[in-house]
């Protein structure tokens, strides 16, 4: 059986990573006895990314008694306990490997956090591979982090795939420079970009997963 691959983003493609943010922002500023308004500041903080580093500032700027490995530690439990993946999302990951695929996950963002969220979910047993920008420093969108995760799923670019993401320089973009097809998870938005849109445009994952089961049925020479 010929093996495909598809890649997929984590952050708001798998999983819901804003409103995952919002919750642990309401929970954080409870928790440190924090005015209502610092709800938004301590969101703005991590929303772009977070990191240990992240910790370190929102230590500084609350005058937090514990350390910022202590903070960074209790984020990245806070963020596994509140995110979830769609129990379909998860159901059409098992489903694609039934039929063929390689599914791999291809993120930025820090190990500590990501793979526990991965963990959390569930997805982390579903795929065939994981890479994580941190750890060999290659981010999306360079052709090198596709290169990592297809390599993690016992693949490689040559081969062809796809990727399936909500960032349009980053995984659209990106992959399409990797020379993979690219799925967009439109949530509810217009394609920003002059360049070239993806090759399709869906509202969700399961839509993607939908979409490449169908194609892998009814044409599977165009999924090589």
């Amino acid at each position: 059986m010929q093996r495909r691959l598809v890649l997929f983003d984590l952050d708001n493609t798998l999983v819901d990573r804003r409103r995952t943010l919002s919750n642990w922002a309401a929970e954080f500023t409870a928790r440190h006895g924090l005015e209502d308004e610092e709800q938004v500041h301590a969101l703005d903080m991590v929303a772009e990314r977070a990191y240990p580093s992240t910790f370190d500032a929102i230590r500084t700027r609350y005058r937090l008694p514990m350390s910022t490995e202590e903070l960074w530690r209790a984020y990245c439990t806070d963020i596994a306990a509140l995110v979830s993946c769609p129990v379909e999302v998860l159901d059409g990951m098992d489903e694609l490997r039934a039929v063929g695929w390689r599914v791999g996950v291809a993120t930025n963002g820090a190990v500590d956090i990501q793979r526990a969220k991965l963990r959390a979910t569930g997805i982390a047993e579903r795929v065939d591979g994981v890479f994580v920008s941190e750890e060999a420093d290659a981010r999306k969108p360079q052709t090198r982090h596709f290169a990592l995760a297809a390599a993690r799923c016992g693949t490689e670019l040559g081969d062809g795939g796809w990727m399936v993401g909500d960032n349009a320089v980053n995984d659209i973009s990106g992959g399409r420079s990797a020379g993979l097809s690219t799925i967009w998870i439109a949530n509810d938005r217009s394609w920003p970009l002059d360049n070239p849109g993806p090759d399709h445009t869906v509202p969700h994952a399961r839509a993607a997963i939908d979409l490449l089961l169908l194609r892998s049925v009814g044409n599977t020479r165009t999924m090589t």
